[in-house]
């Protein structure tokens, strides 16, 4: 029978311990070495010696655990020994034994179920069934393949794969149905895409689409030190999207809300946005402006926590996303970890080494901003590791939002205001009131202009174009009359062009003609590009002439 709370354990330099949950806190027996306990009666089940184990991680219903070990060879040069293991959980016994040498994706991925468990060897992910791992049941084979990532879920599974771009040839994620992985329409649906180096894949709830933060390490227009980030749109019926960002700067998160119809990003430059988008990237409900860096949804996806961890000062925005109202607004100082607890109710932070070695803790809130526990580590002790006791979805239901902070015997915290530093000749004068930032209020998209929708991108880029038309006819209305002062066009690149240029020589005309045509061309084949279509060699090479073609242009009509 499951606990009525959710347990707490934790990792540090003190031991391994556990703690119960709200709203008792009494700590459990130390536990003194990397053992497997029956948490229900707290008995010893295996015992294993792994003295150089540095990774554990259970199988979605608890059979399987699997262990990683940094990998080693021996001075002649020889092969050293398989360092991840899969160990059946009831018996003890090692199932299989695996070489994986790199840290990043050491561990299997398995499906809700455990009918399904992949791992990703060189150019393919193999695939095994029903925990079976000396039979490779399925290969997914794709040159270059860097990552892949199971979807949540029952029954049809899918997976999504990402390719890095080489040799002037865009990267691509694509989506399959397991196991129809052969012939070049097994695809469920493909974005490619330029700039990135690497990318995050976030599968919703549902298994219907997937949301791709690409991002590269240097920004070349060097406007950030994050490098440069999109965010992409593939769902499973074959449509995606380039997400538009209204604000310039990094992709600090992006989450999916548990109902799978919307998702919530946080991203430009400090002060950070955040918005709600629905299913068709249409922003629902923007946040405005503020110090944040993350976003966490409840388990219930009824509540959103916006924080801002990490090198800002640990305040936490908890909103109502029902309602769009917020409920407290907690500062959660020096935190280095964040989680919710599968009742929905109760929100864990913690600092933690080796992010940070002073003022190592936990706290347990509740979602109105009261704390509820609290345990301060020993100034010589460190804390390393912090997490909830996992529970299947439907243990907990949802309850009522409540706006009232819950009563509390642990005082809350002021958190200390720094005072801005004034120089001395400005010391013994009054106090002016200013911003470096003018913050953004929230707003609810969906009411903006009555009933009417927010545009979509092939509206907007209508509306550009009719703009533009505008533009150009009132120019050249302007130089048509004598009695209109002459106003300094806007510089624009050369493509942009909608007057013909004359220069009274036929071949240069013609040639300038020519170039445009070609132009327009590359545009379009950018715009399919950037829509997820697979381009052509040929095509690829046209784009990469734009540069010289644009200069080109530039020389000939410089010399008109």
């Amino acid at each position: 029978m499951a606990p009525s709370t959710p347990l707490l354990t934790v990792r540090g330099s003190e031991g391994l311990y556990m703690v119960n949950g709200p709203p008792h806190f009494t700590e459990s027996t130390v536990f003194p070495r990397v053992n497997i306990i029956s948490v229900t009666n707290k008995g010893l089940l295996h015992s294993f010696d792994l003295p150089k184990a540095v990774c554990l991680e259970f199988s979605p219903k608890n059979t399987v655990l699997a262990t990683w070990q940094p990998y080693t060879t021996s001075k002649d040069g020889t092969a050293g020994i398989p360092n991840l293991q899969l160990y059946d959980v009831k018996t003890g016994t090692c199932l299989k034994s695996f070489i994986q040498k790199k840290t990043q994706n050491w561990c299997p991925s398995w499906s809700e179920d455990e009918t399904l468990c992949a791992r990703s060897v060189n150019n393919e992910v193999h695939f095994f069934e029903n925990n079976n791992f000396n039979t490779i049941a399925n290969k997914l084979h794709l040159q270059k393949i860097n990552d892949f990532v199971l979807s949540p879920g029952p029954q049809p599974y899918k997976v999504a794969v990402y390719v890095p771009g080489s040799k002037g040839a865009p990267s691509f994620v694509r989506l399959y149905q397991y196991p129809n992985f052969a012939g070049p329409h097994a695809a469920l649906a493909n974005k490619s895409f330029f700039k990135a180096d690497k990318v995050t894949m976030l599968w919703n709830k549902k298994a219907t689409a997937v949301l791709v933060i690409a991002s590269t390490d240097v920004d070349k227009t060097g406007a950030s030190y994050y490098g440069e980030q999109t965010l992409h749109y593939i769902a499973t019926n074959g449509e995606s999207a380039v997400v538009q960002l209204p604000k310039n700067g990094p992709i600090y998160d992006v989450v999916w809300n548990s109902s799978s119809t919307e998702f919530c990003a946080v991203y430009g430059f400090m002060p950070a946005k955040a918005t709600i988008f629905n299913l068709k990237c249409d922003p629902v409900f923007d946040f405005g402006t503020g110090p944040r860096n993350a976003a966490y949804y409840s388990p219930h996806g009824h509540i959103l926590v916006l924080a801002g961890f990490g090198n800002l000062r640990g305040q936490m925005e908890v909103w109502d996303v029902k309602n769009y109202k917020l409920i407290s607004k907690p500062v959660a100082s020096d935190s280095t970890y964040f989680a919710w607890c599968p009742d929905g109710e109760h929100i864990l932070t913690a600092t933690c080494a080796p992010r940070l070695r002073v003022n190592n803790g936990y706290k347990i809130w509740h979602y109105t901003g009261s704390i509820l526990h609290k345990y301060d580590v020993p100034s010589n002790a460190e804390l390393w590791q912090v997490s909830w006791q996992p529970f299947l979805d439907g243990i907990f239901p949802a309850k009522t939002i409540t706006y009232q902070a819950v009563p509390s015997e642990v005082p809350n915290e002021e958190p200390k205001v720094a005072t801005a530093y004034r120089p001395p000749a400005l010391r013994n004068k009054p106090i002016t009131n200013s911003k470096l930032h003018e913050e953004e209020p929230p707003q609810n998209m969906k009411s903006q202009s009555g009933n009417d929708k927010p545009l979509s991108k092939t509206a907007l880029k209508n509306q550009r174009k009719h703009e533009a038309k505008k533009a150009a006819k009132q120019e050249a209305r302007s130089d048509k009359s004598p009695d209109l002062a002459p106003t300094p066009a806007p510089q624009s690149t050369p493509r942009n062009t909608i007057s013909q240029s004359i220069s009274g020589d036929p071949e240069i005309d013609k040639k300038i003609k020519n170039l445009k045509k070609k132009l327009k061309a590359i545009e379009q084949l950018k715009e399919q590009a950037a829509t997820g279509k697979q381009l052509e060699k040929n095509q690829l090479e046209k784009i990469q002439k734009e540069t010289a073609l644009l200069q080109e242009l530039k020389d000939l009509e410089l010399g008109i």
